[in-house]
């Protein structure tokens, strides 16, 4: 489902910082789409590359569900979506590139919970696909981004990582805003804290919803609002968003 950002108001933090994210993404030309948080295995891992013998799902315990089928009364397991991926997959099956879309939405890990990791929290995730597309374009949308959305002083640096669904992939971080990257408890001594990954959609993604990787080639990322929200606003615990305490909500 596509939709328009709505203009800031009298809002919750996170409820901000998606609408500041979708509104510069909406200047840069990207489509704002959604879709379902109780999802399929296959469009949770099979369709970005992770099959059941993948080590990256263990990276990502779930939560489980099993629906009952009233037709047939056999059982299928369902997964609350550990990434916002799957609604990029539903949407290439259906769209023909280019395409340029953010996909806003809740998701589900099995996480420990400290000042930087929850349970659940909120993700915004895009992608680009095109003629030639390649990592500088990647890197010039999130410096762009960045830089209108915390500021022209904004310090972020890419590093290798490893994604299933990307190849090459990277980590991108931002200088910790409550030590000035001098390492504190919220970056655990770093001096960074990690906002997002990124990378060029795998072949093999691709090829999986009928797009020719030979023609067409894109990017995808993948932040926590949460954390650019701590970024942006100078807050020192993930979990004070979801406090319910009036004195925190009513600064915003």
């Amino acid at each position: 489902m596509a939709h328009t950002p709505k203009e800031k108001g009298h809002l919750h933090p996170l409820t901000q910082t998606i609408n500041d994210v979708m509104r510069v993404f909406s200047d840069f030309g990207f489509e704002v789409v959604e879709g379902p948080e109780l999802e399929t295995e296959y469009y949770n891992f099979d369709a970005l590359n992770m099959p059941k013998d993948h080590p990256a799902r263990d990276m990502q315990d779930t939560f489980w569900l099993k629906t009952q089928n009233s037709a047939d009364q056999n059982s299928s397991a369902r997964v609350m979506r550990t990434h916002t991926s799957p609604v990029q997959v539903r949407y290439m099956e259906s769209h023909k590139p280019p395409l340029k879309i953010i996909v806003p939405g809740k998701v589900f890990r099995h996480e420990a919970t400290d000042a930087t990791h929850e349970a659940q929290f909120y993700q915004v995730e895009g992608l680009c696909i095109g003629k030639n597309i390649s990592m500088a374009d990647l890197k010039g949308t999130l410096e762009s981004f960045f830089k209108i959305f915390l500021g022209e002083e904004t310090r972020f640096r890419f590093r290798p990582s490893f994604f299933p669904f990307t190849e090459p992939s990277a980590e991108v971080d931002i200088s910790c805003f409550k030590c000035g990257g001098k390492g504190c408890g919220v970056c655990k001594g770093a001096g960074w804290i990690e906002v997002l990954g990124a990378g060029m959609v795998h072949p093999q993604v691709l090829r999986g919803v009928g797009i020719d990787p030979e023609k067409w080639s894109g990017f995808a990322f993948g932040m926590s609002v949460e954390r650019i929200a701590m970024l942006k606003y100078g807050i020192p615990d993930i979990r004070l968003f979801y406090s319910n305490d009036l004195r925190f909500i009513n600064q915003f």
